[in-house]
């Protein structure tokens, strides 16, 4: 079978110009196909939707888990030829699994994992990873009408754009100096993205680290200088355990390990983490845990 995808692939890299070219218009069409929600282009030409279940609340260890820390549905498009692909993570209660696997199985859509990222939280929540290949629009069909099937809020009014910069209870100049990145703030989150240093592909085409495959930190603010952390490392096989025995040692909570993908090379596995203590200090720990890592702006 992955043999088949990656000839497929290849023809039709050789075929057809990259639509990534085409004009704005055609993304769209895609657009209108996912209930009207808006994607914003990302660097590999990643065309990416950002879902955040603000329906649900969700408590971990007495906190409120906040839609960017750790419930945020996503998926992104990305051309090869006249095809996409796309993939993505969708947030799910346990009783919109079923009804949501069907749907999308029936179009065409493809699950890649279904597990927990976190432990522990109430309401348990399960996240189930999609790829499929095909007509972005149809694609786009298909992911719209396994939406509706659950509460996933429609896309939030456009906000006027604020001449300052987002602000957020944390100490991010020390964050970002002890973690060794930039991050950014987004919805009352900090966010971290370290991608990999090696090439990623799946069924033979390239998985830009938009598409998932970057180290993802993020810090929500729980008072006096502490943050809740979440996330997941993306590591290959011999960086799982040094990186655990690093995360363990600085007192951040490894909470799954996994796959996100089928036909990924080199194969990668899923870290999620978390805590909430002091957000400095965390950092630390999490920059222990990167430096094992063969990440960008991170190797040794």
């Amino acid at each position: 079978m992955k043999t088949t995808r990656n000839v497929v692939f290849c023809i039709a890299c050789l075929c057809t110009p990259l639509l990534a070219q085409a004009p704005a218009d055609h993304w769209k069409a895609v657009d209108a196909a996912l209930g009207g929600r808006t994607g914003q282009m990302q660097p590999g030409d990643v065309y990416k939707y950002s879902m955040p279940r603000r329906d649900l609340k969700v408590t971990k260890d007495g906190t409120t888990v906040a839609p960017g820390l750790a419930l945020g549905s996503w998926a992104a498009f990305k051309m090869m030829g006249n095809e996409a692909m796309v993939m993505g993570d969708l947030v799910l209660t346990e009783d919109e699994i079923e009804p949501v696997m069907l749907k999308l199985q029936q179009d065409g859509i493809e699950q890649t994992s279904i597990h927990n990222h976190l432990l522990g939280e109430t309401p348990h929540i399960v996240y189930m990873h999609i790829s499929g290949h095909g007509d972005p629009v149809k694609l786009a069909t298909a992911l719209n009408a396994a939406l509706a099937l659950t509460k996933t809020p429609a896309p939030a009014p456009a906000s006027p754009a604020s001449a300052s910069a987002p602000t957020i209870e944390l100490d991010t100049k020390a964050i970002e100096q002890s973690i060794g990145v930039a991050g950014k703030v987004s919805g009352g989150i900090l966010q971290f993205s370290i991608p990999r240093a090696e090439k990623i592909s799946d069924s033979g085409m390239d998985i830009p680290p938009a598409m998932g495959t970057a180290t993802a930190i993020n810090f929500q603010p729980t008072g006096g200088g502490k943050a809740a952390i979440s996330g997941d490392f993306v590591l290959l096989k011999e960086e799982v355990n040094p990186v655990l025995r690093a995360l363990r040692t600085h007192g951040i909570e490894v909470t799954a390990m996994h796959n996100h993908m089928l036909f990924d090379e080199p194969h990668l596995y899923f870290m999620h983490f978390w805590a909430n203590a002091d957000a400095v200090t965390l950092a630390q720990g999490l920059k222990t845990a990167l430096d094992l890592t063969n990440s960008q702006r991170t190797r040794r």
